[in-house]
């Protein structure tokens, strides 16, 4: 089962310590998922901050706020980037302008390195590309073309040459406490966890209520995320314990790791299994919202439901379950093999 230790969120500017020399923040989002938590673990002398929130003024208006009051005008010495995505590596740059360390994963560090410098004015020729053939109709793609995309730099401070890194295995010690990195894939690949008795600082990789967004990119558009996504599951399933805290990068800390980990399986599963029913029929990625997350799915929502479409039908693609044809209008058309 599981349990949330501490219902109350730490105000805008303030702190909750979770655990002895470890403050959990929080920074907004302006999407509907509003937040994203960061965690300052005191190193005496400093402090060592997992993840650091979008780069805005308004972020670092909090940020000098943080620094001000909870974290006692002490400088940040280090900063640990648990994955790529702009809500957790936006002011990472940033912070490194003021003289910390950035310690990630080195596919983190590329991914975001490459990104920040990669500002489009309109949307590429594969990326149009992409979507037709996932099916976005071609009214919604005349409309996307004619708009700026947005870009990585958009929210994340440039990054400058010079890291540390970190990989599966490794220790690293931080708030008086010594950490094992363990790292999954699928929502981002080599996403780093942190493990030290009892307390595990889980990122996107471990979160309570909500399913991290595994998508598929035109980067790479014959991805099979999903499965990564499950393996490293399975995997955590050895380590978890039901007592270890988690200190996730959205909504609320929480016990009740091993079920947890059952249940986002289980999920996926029954998602996969819902799709395939619905591929009786053939269908575009578009096509496979209500199916896979049980509710319509538009507006600002419905960029990630497509990512994570696709990431499904990949899946069943690569399990030999699914096969896909090019429609007249360009799009991929998939439809459950006969077996």
């Amino acid at each position: 089962m599981i349990r949330h230790p501490f219902e109350d969120i730490p105000p805008e500017g303030a702190a909750v310590e979770v655990a002895e020399g470890i403050l959990w923040l929080r920074l907004p989002l302006p999407m509907a998922l509003n937040h994203v938590n960061v965690f300052a673990l005191d190193d005496g002398d400093g402090w060592t901050v997992i993840d650091t929130g979008f780069s805005s003024r308004r972020g670092k208006a909090i940020w000098e706020a943080l620094m001000a009051g909870p974290l006692a005008g002490r400088p940040v010495r280090r900063v640990i980037v648990t994955h790529y995505h702009p809500d957790h590596i936006g002011l990472a740059g940033w912070f490194q302008s003021r003289g910390a360390e950035l310690v990630t994963t080195r596919t983190s560090w590329l991914y975001a390195r490459m990104l920040v410098l990669d500002e489009q004015a309109v949307l590429s020729a594969a990326a149009l590309d992409w979507q037709r053939k996932a099916g976005v109709p071609a009214a919604e793609l005349a409309k996307r073309a004619a708009e700026r995309p947005f870009n990585f730099c958009d929210v994340v401070d440039p990054l400058p040459l010079g890291f540390t890194r970190i990989k599966e295995g490794d220790r690293i010690t931080a708030g008086g406490r010594d950490w094992l990195v363990r790292c999954g894939d699928g929502h981002a690949p080599e996403h780093a966890t942190l493990w030290s008795g009892g307390i595990v600082i889980g990122g996107d990789q471990l979160l309570p209520g909500i399913s991290a967004n595994i998508g598929v990119y035109p980067t790479e558009p014959d991805a099979d995320p999903l499965t990564e996504w499950l393996a490293s599951c399975r995997r955590f399933q050895s380590m978890a314990r039901d007592d270890d805290l988690i200190l996730p990068g959205h909504k609320l800390p929480f016990t009740g790791l091993p079920f947890r980990l059952v249940q986002m399986i289980e999920n996926h599963e029954g998602a996969l299994e819902r799709l395939m029913d619905h591929l009786r029929e053939p269908h575009s990625a578009a096509d496979c919202f209500l199916p896979l997350f049980k509710r319509e799915t538009g507006g600002a929502e419905a960029g990630l439901a497509l990512v994570e479409a696709v990431a499904h039908l990949n899946c069943l693609m690569r399990r030999g379950l699914v096969r896909r044809s090019l429609s007249p209008d360009g799009a991929f058309l998939w439809r459950a093999e006969d077996l």
